[in-house]
Formats: structure tokens, C-alpha cells, sequence
């Protein structure tokens, strides 16, 4: 059975596993490694991958169904970060696609992307003006890519970026599997004043291919709470606290999360739900711009009216 679910997701959490075979996660840990042992699959922090997976990278499909509560618990914790009025840029995955349908709500907001299902779930939002990158079509996780992509984000200013990825760690940062996502989140970091990952327990201590985003780029974090045993995705967590990188941590009540992290502690509610937040000596933030938008999508070929600039200090 947990082979049977590697191969048709590419990857899954430990959690998951435990979920569907109706075991506990040491025993699912016990037979993983076991499945290693005989070179069927690799093990990930939290979770496990087809062999190769430093490069495999599983479609849209299979990652729409992976850490779903995770991915939940996190978009609903990011949406808090962002105010109304500005001017952001969300990148490609099924993480930012969920932080996309809470963005809805936040009115006057402009959203650049260059992600097919973050523009869809904004459509047809009251007062969230889209504006899409050029690029060619990458049908595996339904991004815009390639230099058309980048040339169309050049001279673009914004408060923040919201990206997600394959794999985080405090050494590497942000890292994909994919060589012309990763250009093209290069690209949209640059435009930002801010750079906030979205990235699930399963995520931490993985390393990609390609890095997106260097540690000391990224501002915040906003994770889920690692579950008691994992002990390397805690032990990642502090590390990026210790470069500096703001961490929050989303609770999605599911059974067998740890607490907090020490240091972790609990921050006052804001409009959109609780948050457990890591503010750290020289913490970088901007300020927060943008015009009110429209219901509509606009290509990012027609920034030169300067709508969706925010002025936001670039961080070297």
C-alpha cells in the first residue's frame, strides 16, 4: 500500500501514509525505511519520494492531494500577512493556490502572477485587480514560464512575494526541480520588497536541483507544526530562525502535531485568524502600497502606467 501511494503521487507525508493504511507513524517510518533498504523509494524529512527525487518532480494532480490540512492551515495564517491596498506578487503551486481563493477577500489588492490557477481563483474577486506575466504555458503545474515571463516582470516594484517550492533548507534556501520555474521565481523575488515561502513540514531539510531563493532572501516562513518525532524538520526550523528568517507557524489540528518550537509563542489574533510568529532582531519589512484594482486580467507587458508599483526597500 505505501508503495502503491509513492508511485502515484511521486511523494507523500508520513502523516498521510498513517491516514490511509489506518497505522500509527512509527510504523509507517519502520516500513519506509525498510522500502529504502530495498531501493524502492528514498526517505524525506516527514515523508517519502520515488528514487531520483533530487530531480523528479510530481505534476499538478498529484500534488493538489499531498499535506492538503497543511497547505489549508498555511494559506489561512499567510492571508494575515497581507493588507489591503497592496501590491504583491503570488508565484506558481498548489500552496500559493490556496493562499489565492483567501486573497479574494482582501480588497484593493493587486495580485501579479504567473500561475493559471492563482489568476483563476481571483477572477472574479470584487476589487483584486490580476495582472498575469507573459511566458509560455507549463503544463505539469499550469505556470507561465521562460523569458517571456521574466522580460514581462522587468522594472516591476511590489511589497512582497508569496512563493512555494520543492524543498527548504537553512543552507540552500528555497529550492524547485524544475530549471525555467526557478528562473522565472528568481524573477519575481527580485520585484519584491519582501519574500515570504509557504512551505509544509514534508518541505524541510529537502534539496532540489535548482535554488529559487537564497536564505538570507527569504523574510518570513510560514509553516505547519512538524509532528513530535520529526525531529530534522525542527532542527531546520531553528537553523533558518538562526539566519534570521521570521518563522510562523500554522496549527492544523491534526493528531500527533507537536507544539511550538520553543521561542515560538503565541502572537495576538488579526483579522484573519491566530498566528504563532518569530520576530527576530533586524527584521526586514516594507511598507505595504499598491492602487485599487479591478476585477480583471491585464498582461504585465502593460506595467508602464506604474498601477501596481510599491516602492518598498530593495533588500540586498
Amino acid at each position: 500500500m505505501i508503495l502503491e501511494m509513492v508511485r502515484a503521487n511521486g511523494a507523500v507525508s508520513l502523516r498521510e501514509l498513517a491516514r490511509v493504511v489506518q497505522t500509527s507513524e512509527v510504523t509507517v517510518r519502520r516500513d519506509v525505511r525498510a522500502l529504502e533498504a530495498e531501493g524502492l523509494l528514498d526517505r524525506r524529512h516527514g515523508g517519502a519520494v520515488l528514487p531520483g527525487g533530487f530531480t523528479r518532480e510530481s505534476g499538478f494532480p498529484q500534488k493538489s492531494h499531498l499535506a492538503t490540512a497543511e497547505k489549508t492551515a498555511i494559506a489561512d495564517l499567510a492571508a494575515g500577512f497581507v493588507e489591503e491596498g497592496e501590491a504583491i506578487v503570488v508565484g506558481a503551486g498548489t500552496t500559493t493556490q490556496e493562499l489565492a481563493r483567501r486573497l479574494a477577500r482582501v480588497p484593493g489588492l493587486t495580485v501579479v502572477t504567473n500561475s493559471l490557477l492563482v489568476a483563476q481563483a481571483l477572477a472574479h474577486a470584487n476589487r483584486v485587480e490580476v495582472v498575469m506575466t507573459g511566458g509560455t504555458l507549463r503544463g505539469s503545474n499550469y505556470a507561465l514560464v521562460g523569458s517571456g515571463a521574466e522580460q514581462s516582470l522587468q522594472g516591476l516594484r511590489v511589497s512582497r512575494a508569496f512563493l512555494s517550492g520543492s524543498g527548504l533548507t537553512a543552507e540552500r534556501g528555497l529550492s524547485t526541480s524544475n530549471m525555467l520555474s526557478a528562473s522565472v521565481d528568481r524573477a519575481l523575488v527580485q520585484a519584491a520588497g519582501e519574500v515570504v515561502v509557504l512551505a509544509d513540514h514534508t518541505k524541510l531539510g529537502s534539496d532540489t536541483m535548482f535554488q529559487t531563493v537564497p536564505t538570507d532572501v527569504i523574510t518570513r516562513l510560514v509553516t505547519d507544526e512538524p509532528p513530535a518525532h520529526d525531529d530534522r524538520a525542527a532542527t531546520e526550523l531553528q537553523a533558518l530562525a538562526d539566519q534570521g528568517v521570521q518563522i510562523a507557524v500554522a496549527s492544523n489540528s491534526l493528531p500527533g502535531q507537536a507544539p511550538a518550537q520553543p521561542g515560538m509563542e503565541p502572537a495576538p489574533p488579526e483579522r484573519r485568524g491566530p498566528r504563532r510568529d518569530v520576530p527576530l532582531p533586524g527584521q526586514r519589512r516594507s511598507h505595504p502600497g499598491g492602487a485599487p484594482g479591478a476585477p480583471q486580467l491585464r498582461s504585465a507587458g502593460a506595467l508602464g502606467d506604474g498601477r501596481v508599483a510599491d516602492l518598498a526597500p530593495r533588500r540586498r
